[in-house]
């Protein structure tokens, strides 16, 4: 007796199986070191009690940073821990603003930074042709008194 041999169809479809394992481990590697890549400069932002902004899930954030020495940092580029001077930073905020006109520029002072460094700050982004500017703050926690 011969055997006949059954000759088997090429399958045509793909396995997905590996491919959904290996995303879901990218996935979840992401997700983790998503917040350890934030970057900028470390300030003690003031506590308010005021409620949080929503910004729009479109919108871009250009952060501009004032320490307490009354130095200027910006974030954006390679020297995000670089001090800057203020017409240099001027400068660079408004080709930003002009590149990207939907994007939104806060300002982050320190709590114990000179009243006259954040005024001449948004004197300069305002002279830039940048006319709407936001102060990044704290959340007071409930119940805590200011001092």
């Amino acid at each position: 007796m011969a055997k006949v041999r059954v000759r088997r169809k090429p399958m045509s479809e793909i396995n997905m199986v590996p491919f959904i394992d290996i995303m879901m481990v990218l996935l979840v590697a992401f997700m983790i070191s998503a917040p350890m890549m934030t970057q900028g400069v470390k300030v003690e932002l003031p506590k308010t009690s005021s409620d949080n902004i929503a910004l729009p899930e479109d919108k871009e954030v250009l952060i501009v940073s004032v320490k307490a020495d009354g130095s200027y940092f910006i974030d954006i580029g390679s020297d995000r821990d670089k001090a800057v001077d203020l017409p240099s930073l001027t400068e660079k905020v408004g080709k930003v603003v002009s590149a990207r006109p939907n994007i939104q520029v806060l300002i982050q002072g320190d709590t114990s930074v000179a009243y006259g460094s954040v005024v001449q700050l948004m004197a300069g982004l305002q002279n830039a042709g940048i006319s709407h500017v936001g102060l990044v703050t704290d959340p007071m926690a409930v119940g805590m008194e200011e001092r």
